[in-house]
């Protein structure tokens, strides 16, 4: 999708930087597909612990024959 933002040099040279892009486009798709990731890792640890029906480690591992 084609879109124009304003965004401060400093900023997208820095994210250039980090993510070793060579293009502007690179660096700023890189930078939103990491920015997506962690938010989907950050609501994913929000239900850590939360379903009861899963196997302990010590259940899996009896499971597994590791016991």
């Amino acid at each position: 999708m084609k879109t124009t933002v304003d965004i401060p040099e400093n900023e997208l040279k820095d994210a250039i930087r980090f993510t070793g892009a060579k293009t502007k486009r690179e660096a700023i798709v890189t930078a939103v597909t990491d920015f997506n990731r962690r938010q989907r890792m950050a609501d994913l640890a929000r239900h850590l612990g939360t379903c009861d029906d899963l196997m302990t480690l010590k259940e899996l591992n009896r499971y597994r024959g590791e016991e």
